[in-house]
């Protein structure tokens, strides 16, 4: 870009720079936006790492919360923290300098830190999600293998596909370490590799999260209103939804099974009761369930709500970005301001922060959890 001395002319010298672009702005006007922007993102890169560690903390320190479903929960946000602390601090230093001043080597183990731990936050999601719909739809035979190691399993597998997903981008990225490097980004000329990063990290994980929040939300809003048996002890799909992520059970009909056994003053045999007591019995059971199906109806909506907020959030926060990459590695003609880039990237790690709240604000048991911590914290 040539300079000219002209003001009128100097914004008309490339039609895809705006008078309202930096180039534009005085020196104390960019400091004091460069400033306010960076504190911004350093509060939210702190609240970030913050809640994910409480969570982390949380978990450990409370027996109760050692469930393989709370495990998976822990593990997401470790991933998170991950985030916090390896990505998105150099990520503030390069949002807002617009320019990559740290070399070919914290460029590959920064690009790469990226891509792993945000694929393997968003195949968490995955994972969590696969567990609790196998939890609501055979809930007798999952609780036979739903265990630490399963878990651990299912963990391995999420990070193994998320390094499978960040290695490629090294071998061509090496072969220009020789050249002055002022950029850090993913080359997105590499065609297949945009289609498979953003598939295997985004869309296929989207789909599966898609058909499985369905599947569990139709299992939930359909199995409350089934007439209670009297065959045993069954859980409805709030308790499994609950429990899976570490609640406390809600028995729907666990009083059906008093039928059938002596009740005081009514003799051991057929018969032998007064009638009156008998109806008297009886209605106080109806009344019981009523109100335990009530309570169970009101713990499902509260779950339902919970998983539409989930699904919900991800797909806010990720597909912008996703977009954003496919239509750039596919349409080499588009052109976008650099600025949305920036935008799509942080709102994607804002998920990372996000993560925390939902899965544990919407659960009693970590409310209760979170409060003792916090008392432990300050007695201490």
């Amino acid at each position: 870009m040539d300079l000219v001395n002209s003001s009128d002319e100097f914004f008309l010298i490339n039609a895809t720079v705006s008078p309202t672009t930096l180039e534009s702005w005085d020196d104390a006007s960019l400091l004091s936006l460069q400033i306010s922007i960076s504190a911004m993102l350093a509060i939210v890169t702190l609240a970030t790492a913050l809640s994910n560690a409480f969570v982390i903390a949380t978990i450990f320190l409370t027996r109760k919360l050692h469930t393989p479903a709370n495990f998976l929960i822990g593990s997401l946000a470790a991933t998170d923290l991950l985030v916090s602390i390896l990505v998105m601090p150099i990520s503030i230093v390069y949002t807002v300098s617009k320019t990559w001043t740290l070399g070919q080597i914290v460029c590959d183990i920064w690009l790469s830190s990226d891509i792993t731990f945000c694929t393997a936050s968003i195949l968490h999601l995955c994972v969590i999600a696969l567990d609790r719909y196998w939890a609501i739809t055979d809930a007798l035979e999952y609780s036979k293998h739903r265990t630490m190691r399963r878990a651990a399993l299912m963990i391995g597998v999420v990070w193994v596909i998320s390094v499978s997903i960040s290695l490629p981008p090294l071998f061509w990225r090496q072969a220009k370490a020789h050249e002055e490097l002022t950029e850090c980004m993913v080359n997105t000329d590499q065609i297949f590799y945009t289609l498979y990063s953003t598939f295997g990290a985004f869309y296929v994980p989207t789909v599966l999260l898609m058909i499985l929040y369905g599947r569990i939300y139709v299992a939930a809003r359909s199995r409350i209103f089934k007439t209670p048996t009297t065959s045993g002890k069954r859980f409805t799909a709030a308790q499994l939804i609950q429990n899976s992520a570490g609640s406390s059970l809600c028995s729907l009909n666990s009083t059906s099974n008093q039928e059938g056994h002596p009740h005081p003053g009514g003799g051991g045999g057929g018969g032998g009761g007064s009638p009156l007591f008998t109806n008297s019995v009886k209605v106080k059971l109806a009344d019981s369930m009523l109100e335990r199906k009530r309570l169970c109806a009101a713990r499902e909506k509260k779950a339902t709500k919970t998983l539409g907020i989930i699904l919900g959030a991800f797909i806010v926060c990720w597909l912008p970005f996703f977009v954003f990459t496919l239509v750039m590695g596919v349409c080499k003609d588009c052109w976008f301001h650099p600025v949305l880039f920036d935008v799509f990237t942080w709102l994607g790690y804002l998920n990372s922060l996000i993560n925390p709240v939902i899965y544990t604000a919407f659960n009693d048991d970590f409310k209760q959890a979170f409060h003792k911590l916090i008392k432990f914290k300050r007695c201490y």
